[in-house]
């Protein structure tokens, strides 16, 4: 039930939407496809569902060569952003339709109906009209519909967009536990990093129409493989090369560019060894994080979290001079792909 994406590119006219790409997503993952706006995220979505024809390379499905199937034999449910329902038609028959069309009896349809109604919460709501319903409720019924015919491999193009923050993360947490409980072969399209990092256990991060990494979301954080991944995945500090940074170790880069996490940013009220001085400019409280920015006296600025607890302890203040370490900087200075990491006053 896996796909494998084989020197797969595609182009729009003069635009190149897709360079050669080659993936292989294993049966029953939940594998998230993530990038900016262009980066080509959607276009690879609808090329393994057969809504695009590829320019190059195959599309193997349950290792089948799919690249030239029609859309309603790949056995694929897709579901939109804007959920796509019937709004002449109740919430029962939309999931039932595709089933309608295949023929399926009638006692068939109208067990697999009340199973899926279940299953995505929405048991005793089978009578209504989606116009009746919430942006969220719409969005499962679509996911049901998507999963009545059973499909080998379940495609998501930004499934939450449309919808406010605190229904998004409701969703997330609901389709995390559906996919734990149906096992079907998930790939969904997300331009949020914190959507990708909290549903997938596999993320392909996509930039320009290329893969710039592949892997779990703890790897793609923690060994970020290029510039690009390491800027967009998490908060990050880019601070251009100069001797200020040789002050605090030895090794660090001269020639490129410097990447500092923000909590791995120590805050000091006196100064300590490897340590720069630096004056706090504005004090921001997210809950429990703690987003301090400040300015170094080279006049880069600098941003650090601190949790609770270490900022009661320190009690700063705005306009207060404070001293910086790092417990880790990362360049990508050496060859492609390859990251630098320095640990700095350890």
């Amino acid at each position: 039930m896996g796909i494998k994406v084989e020197n797969v590119a595609k182009r729009f006219g003069d635009f190149q939407a897709l360079h050669p790409i080659d993936i292989e997503i294993q049966s029953g993952s939940l594998v998230a496809l993530l990038g900016p706006s262009g980066s080509g995220k959607s276009t690879l979505l609808r090329v393994i569902a057969g809504l695009e024809q590829p320019d190059t390379g195959k599309i193997y499905i349950s290792a089948q060569d799919a690249t030239y199937k029609p859309v309603q034999d790949r056995h694929v449910g897709f579901v939109f952003q804007h959920y796509a329902l019937f709004k002449h038609l109740t919430v029962r028959k939309n999931i039932a339709f595709a089933l309608e069309l295949q023929k399926w009896s009638k006692d068939r349809v109208k067990h697999r109906v009340d199973t899926l109604l279940d299953l995505v919460q929405l048991g005793g709501l089978g009578d209504r009209y989606p116009a009746q319903l919430s942006g969220g409720q719409r969005q499962r019924v679509a996911l049901a519909r998507a999963l009545a015919i059973e499909p080998q491999v379940l495609l998501l193009d930004e499934p939450f967009g449309a919808l406010d923050a605190k229904v998004r993360k409701d969703l997330r947490d609901w389709l995390r536990r559906l996919h734990q409980e149906v096992q079907v072969t998930t790939v969904f399209v997300t331009h949020d990093q914190e959507e990708a990092m909290e549903i997938a256990n596999e993320i392909v991060v996509m930039n320009d129409g290329q893969v710039e990494q592949v892997g779990s979301p703890a790897e793609v954080y923690e060994n970020p493989a290029s510039p690009f991944v390491i800027s967009f995945i998490g908060a990050v500090n880019v601070l251009s090369p100069d001797k200020t940074w040789q002050s605090l170790h030895r090794e660090a880069p001269t020639t490129a560019e410097i990447f500092l996490r923000p909590h791995d940013i120590e805050v000091f009220l006196t100064p300590q060894d490897a340590s720069l001085e630096a004056t706090i400019n504005h004090i921001i409280h997210l809950g429990w994080t703690i987003r301090v920015e400040l300015t170094l006296d080279n006049g880069h600025p600098i941003t650090a979290h601190l949790n609770r607890d270490q900022y009661d302890q320190l009690g700063l203040r705005e306009g207060q001079r404070v001293h910086l370490r790092a417990r880790l900087i990362r360049s990508f200075q050496e060859a492609p792909g390859q990251t630098v990491a320095h640990g700095l006053g350890i």
